[in-house]
């Protein structure tokens, strides 16, 4: 999607603090952080939200789901967080499905914070 500033960073038209980036994602830090540790894993292909998704997107959201999990080890996150935000009730922000993780709390307890996302 032309105008989709998600698209351009997947495609690298836009520049990124990418951690990781494979064939059908790309992993990098939120310029508007809400955690110690956030970063926001991006499917290549543009889908507007989890609300959109169609049985042959099956394979690239497990994917999103692994590659956090890999990336949140890399990071040497012991507890973290995922959160996919569906449509404007739901605090999604940008037009693009993407999954956030969240991390780098100093305690459990901080991470049970209300205020968090």
């Amino acid at each position: 999607m032309e105008d989709c500033i998600f698209c351009k960073i997947g495609s690298g038209d836009t520049s990124s603090t990418t951690l990781f980036e494979d064939e059908q994602v790309r992993v990098f830090t939120s310029n508007h952080p809400s955690a110690p540790i956030h970063l926001l894993i991006i499917p290549k292909i543009h889908i507007p939200s989890i609300a959109h998704l169609k049985e042959n997107h099956a394979g690239v959201i497990s994917h999103m789901i692994f590659v956090a999990k890999r990336v949140a080890e890399e990071e040497g996150l012991k507890g973290f967080k995922l959160v996919f935000n569906v449509g404007r009730e739901g605090g999604q922000v940008i037009d693009h499905l993407h999954l956030h993780l969240l991390g780098g709390w100093a305690s459990s307890a901080e991470a049970d914070r209300p205020d968090m996302p």
